[in-house]
């Protein structure tokens, strides 16, 4: 090995000279290569040593190492250990800054050995350098965006932050991201674009002939555009990029790992050029970028979905509607009042019950989706749970809350077809104001809540606003409901029994049980207070068993001691009718106490028959199977059908009570009863009429025909023990006349 260093295969030495292979070998590797003597001066570089420091070999041969490399800062101490380790047979390795001639700076991976010439035994420092600042600057890159990413900083500042770093180390480009969403791209980062390019691609379509970014996400591949002005994907956007000098453009689809194209990565010049090696490295480390932070993006965006937005309807849930319902009363000092409205869906368990939950869950979304359409950019709709939602209207009296109201009774109006089910979605809603209700959300909701339940008792498909009266309501509601349950668990309801009687011939046609409570506090309860209760909290099926179980219990104590009650009714709420499970407690109460079927009769209401609900119908031609007889109850108080009363297998119709007031009048009552009479005799059905207390009327029904009467005129509902007393005077009364005949 010569001082030269260079050397040339064609004019070195003899093939058997060692320093030519060594020196062939150094010119053909891509790092650069010193020797120099221990504590010495350089006697050898490389080609690749003086390219890369930008030093001439004259420069580079006969200076020291560390002054030459700007190294001259070590210690002698850190000098000397590291000779020390070296004369050792150590390898020295590390990572250093050195200076090129110039001064810039350049991340080398260094490795040095020492070696002994066999010949002179002199001792050789061999230094090895490899170029590692463009890995390096990538590497920074990569741990100052990550960070970014895990310090949740908003995508839009990762993708700026990304963007600018690449182009402090390609200062040849002009970096920008787009994201793309349902077809179109939006963009995240373009720091050197002027903002006016970035607004102009807004909400482009992506497509095949949509310049590199929209070409790039159509096909899910790169597109490396040489020459915008002359290639035809930029034929409708070379007029935005041209004017300021960007004359090529390569773009990469950021792909998730679903394979979803989420957006481009792209790399603009101002030179007709294609991608070097050091830019196909930086976006091959983007890319990656690109895709872990728009990742945890939508997986934040879910996670916050989930915390703060019901998964089915979309809308915000309870949690988000008390975060934005406590910062808009927080803003409320001297402003207009502030409107809360409580919506709960009228029988919504009818529809989960009978139909299932994935058509109640369908029912639900078609309900949110009308009550966004009502309420302004500045309100709020939600969904608490269930089958509730509210209302907060930010700028509204009482006045412009009852027209909201009213506007969601109007919107629900149409039926929602599922399945071919034409299902109701009226709603009941309660209103409270701000300030005058309540100062804070909580109290709000509670006092809109209470003016809910208010609604359901007036009817349903209304509103109520809020008063103190109906917190106390609610209170009582409260005790009401477990002091029912607790009732019905311990057997302190009872069944009366009202005597229906056959208007030909005087007999006992049947007796219809009704449930009576009387409280040990509150006292007597109304049937219509309690029963209602009993839907609102989930026990009206407990309440249907107890009650068939019972009415059968005493058929049979009856038909055991020979007193003659030839059948008994019982009513069946709407609720516990469209349950599946109806059937098994029937017929074993009826097995139980040795009862015929057809002593007993099950009536139910129109509405069973209106919602045209499958599983009703089901339970209806069941009970028809096994000999229950069915009664059509306060036939003609609703929206009556003939198409869907001939679809029930009813052997009897009922006139409710509330025609017999005017009965007699000539006004629409008594054309309502003639109608209904007609229409079960032209069925073949047995015609009940209630509620007959005068004689008059008596004499109206029997003289139309009307086949059996129940009401005061005969006698009011009964426990058994006055039942039978009452029956056994009747029969007395019947023997008396039949001796005096």
């Amino acid at each position: 090995m010569t001082s030269g260093g260079s050397m040339d295969p064609a004019t070195g030495p003899g093939r058997g000279d060692e320093a030519y292979f060594v020196g062939l070998a150094a010119n053909c590797t891509d790092r650069a290569v010193l020797v120099a003597e221990e504590a010495g001066p350089i006697v050898y570089c490389n080609d690749v040593f003086c390219t890369m420091f930008g030093f001439s070999r004259e420069e580079v041969i006969g200076a020291l190492p560390l002054p030459l490399l700007g190294r001259g800062d070590m210690s002698e101490e850190a000098v000397e250990a590291a000779r020390a380790d070296l004369r050792a047979g150590k390898i020295y390795e590390e990572e250093t800054l050195v200076a090129r001639r110039n001064g810039e700076t350049l991340c080398l991976s260094a490795t040095l050995f020492s070696r002994l010439h066999t010949d002179t035994g002199a001792r050789h420092t061999v230094f090895v350098f490899s170029n590692i600042t463009e890995s390096k600057q990538i590497q920074s890159l990569q741990r100052d965006v990550l960070e970014a990413i895990a310090r949740d900083m908003p995508l839009v500042e990762i993708m700026d932050l990304l963007c600018r770093r690449v182009e402090a180390i390609a200062p040849d480009v002009t970096c920008s991201v787009l994201a793309v969403e349902d077809g179109c791209v939006k963009p995240l980062a373009a720091p050197r674009m002027p903002p006016f390019f970035s607004e102009a691609i807004d909400g482009l379509p992506i497509g095949p002939a949509e310049g590199s970014c929209g070409t790039a996400a159509w096909r899910g591949e790169p597109v490396v555009v040489a020459d915008i002005e002359n290639d035809p994907l930029w034929a409708h956007y070379r007029a935005l990029a041209l004017p300021l000098g960007l004359l090529a453009c390569w773009s990469s689809p950021i792909k998730l790992r679903d394979g979803q194209v989420a957006g481009t990565f792209a790399f603009y010049y101002r030179s007709k050029r294609a991608p070097s090696a050091w830019h196909h490295h930086i976006v091959e480390a983007c890319v990656h970028l690109c895709v872990v932070a728009i990742e945890r993006a939508l997986a934040k965006a879910h996670i916050d979905r989930l915390a703060y937005y019901d998964a089915l309807t979309g809308l915000p849930n309870r949690t988000m509607l008390r975060e934005r319902i406590g910062g808009v009363l927080a803003g409320k000092v001297d402003g207009p009042d502030t409107a809360m409205l409580f919506l709960d869906v009228d029988h919504f368990k009818d529809v989960n019950d009978t139909l299932g939950h994935s058509v109640g869950d369908k029912l639900l979304v078609e309900i949110a989706q009308r009550l966004r359409t009502l309420v302004g950019r500045d309100d709020l709709v939600g969904r608490l749970s269930g089958d509730e939602f509210v209302i907060l209207l930010q700028d509204a009296d009482g006045d412009g809350a009852a027209r909201l109201a009213q506007q969601v009774l109007e919107a629900m109006h149409a039926p929602v077809m599922i399945e071919d089910v034409a299902l109701p979605a009226s709603v009941s809603i309660g209103i409270s104001l701000f300030p005058a209700d309540g100062m804070d959300g909580d109290t709000l909701l509670k006092h809109a809540d209470s003016a809910m339940y208010q609604a359901k008792g007036g009817g349903r498909a209304t509103y109520r606003f809020f008063s103190p009266r109906m917190n106390s309501m609610a209170q009582d509601r409260l005790l009401l409901g477990a002091a029912l349950r607790e009732a019905i668990a311990n057997g302190d309801l009872e069944l009366h029994y009202q005597p229906q009687i056959a208007t030909r011939t005087g007999e006992l046609h049947a007796v219809e049980a009704l449930a009576r409570w009387t409280h040990p506090e509150f006292g007597p309860i109304s049937p219509g207070r309690f029963i209602a209760l009993a839907e609102e909290s989930g026990q009206i099926e407990t309440l249907g068993e107890w009650g068939i179980e019972e009415a059968c219990r005493q058929m049979g104590d009856w038909r055991q001691r020979g007193i003659a009650v030839p059948s008994v009714s019982v009513n069946i709420s709407p609720l516990h009718f469209r349950n599946r499970d109806i059937i098994p407690p029937v017929r074993s109460a009826l097995a139980r106490h040795g009862i015929e079927p057809q002593m007993l009769t099950i009536e139910i209401t129109e509405r069973v028959i209106l919602d045209d609900c499958p599983m009703a119908l089901e339970n209806a031609h069941a009970l028809d199977a096994l000999g229950v007889r069915l009664s059509m109850d306060d036939f003609g108080t609703g929206y009556s059908s003939l198409s869907h009363l001939a679809s029930i297998p009813a052997r009897e119709l009922k006139i409710d009570r509330s025609f017999m007031k005017d009965l007699l009048t000539g006004s629409s009552p008594g054309a309502i009863v003639t109608a209904v009479v007609r229409i079960g005799q032209s069925l073949g059905m047995t015609v009940v009429a209630e509620g007959v207390e005068t004689s008059l009327q008596h004499f109206f029904l029997e003289t139309l025909g009307c086949d059996v009467l129940q009401g005061y005129l005969f006698s009011p509902a009964l426990p058994p023990p006055a039942l039978e007393a009452w029956l056994k005077e009747r029969n007395v009364q019947a023997s008396a006349l039949a001796v005096h005949g």
